[in-house]
């Protein structure tokens, strides 16, 4: 099982190093890198700089207000600066920060998306081949490339392309065309992926008529976890509160529904509606939240997970401790999660 974790979204360029070091000291094998408040190839680049075995992935890069050529000049310079440990993540994120943050058009998202992806294979291909580039999709249309603007071949993979989704069609999309599908953490629960995002991201490739399998599945799922019950306990009340901010968005009540929990999605989105942010978190239970994310100490972990997950991932993302004297036992404990059986292995 391949395990991941995300470097912090407000880590400073100047603390990227000294935290991608130890990421990669505690034995994770993957570390995802956001798009909030930095450009997220910048912090690749230093990712990438600053570690050795490491996989860096972009999870996601915002795709609309770049053009493809764009985001391929950036993912081609990682995968041959990390010798082949750079992973593209592309995403569309919503209409709000999409027009009010980037002042970018939204028309079909999925569309859009789904020509991004083939748009960027196009490129890639003649990065690599020096074939003509002539791609015309619904959105993009790339007919010109002089060999002066051609950075020519890697001596590694052509970065693999991840994607997210939440609803049917975006998941459908990814099943037909991405390497790897990350979920997000409100579609990480088992009922969640085994009644939506496997059959969906299933019935996107059967129509593209993959034969590979479709992608690699990254659950994201809020594990709760530390040394001893008192860490368990405070970890709970954080987590106890993001996931009610979650959860109180509309098109992340899915998992809930199928647990028997609408009303409570309801009180959730009408709390966010009226703006009532610190009524939220009471509305969730410790039972509640323990039948949400799985949670356990160090040592009880890799069971838990296994029985959450079992065959039903091939990774599972988890946060590096707060506390850095725990990282031995930390590390102990992913070295179990990595023996898990990932899903069709």
């Amino acid at each position: 099982m391949e395990v991941v974790t995300s470097l912090p979204a407000d880590t400073p360029l100047s603390q990227v190093a000294a935290r991608i070091r130890r990421i990669e000291a505690l034995g994770f094998d993957t570390v995802h890198v956001s798009e909030t408040i930095h450009d997220p190839f910048a912090v690749c680049a230093l990712a990438v700089e600053h570690s050795t075995r490491l996989t860096i992935r972009t999870s996601m890069v915002v795709a609309f207000p770049r053009s493809p050529m764009v985001t391929a000049l950036a993912a081609w310079d990682l995968a041959g600066f990390s010798g082949g440990r750079f992973q593209l993540g592309v995403a569309s994120q919503v209409r709000g920060n999409i027009v009010g943050r980037f002042s970018t058009p939204w028309t079909d998202p999925v569309a859009q998306l789904g020509d991004y992806v083939t748009a960027l294979r196009a490129i890639f291909a003649a990065f690599q081949h020096g074939t003509p580039l002539d791609h015309h999709g619904s959105h993009y249309e790339f007919t010109r490339l002089q060999p002066f603007f051609n950075p020519g071949p890697l001596d590694v993979p052509v970065p693999p392309i991840y994607m997210g989704a939440v609803n049917r069609r975006m998941c459908e999309l990814a099943g037909a065309l991405a390497d790897g599908f990350v979920a997000h953490p409100t579609g990480s629960h088992p009922l969640s992926l085994e009644n939506h995002v496997l059959p969906t991201l299933g019935t996107g490739g059967e129509r593209a008529g993959r034969a590979d399998g479709g992608p690699r599945i990254i659950v994201v799922p809020k594990v709760i976890t530390g040394r001893d019950e008192s860490a368990l306990t405070a970890l709970r009340h954080e987590r106890r509160s993001e996931l009610a901010f979650l959860y109180s968005t509309p098109a992340y009540r899915g998992t809930l529904d199928r647990l028997g929990l609408g009303d409570i999605a309801d009180q959730l989105s009408a709390g966010a509606a009226a703006k009532e942010w610190g009524a939220l978190p009471g509305l969730l239970t410790d039972d509640m939240v323990a039948t949400l994310v799985p949670q356990g100490t160090y040592g009880e972990l890799p069971a838990v997970l296994d029985s959450w997950y079992g065959d039903r991932c091939h990774g599972i993302a988890l946060d590096v401790p707060a506390e850095p004297d725990e990282d031995g036992e930390f590390g102990e404990m992913l070295a179990g999660i990595r023996e898990i059986s990932a899903r069709g292995i």
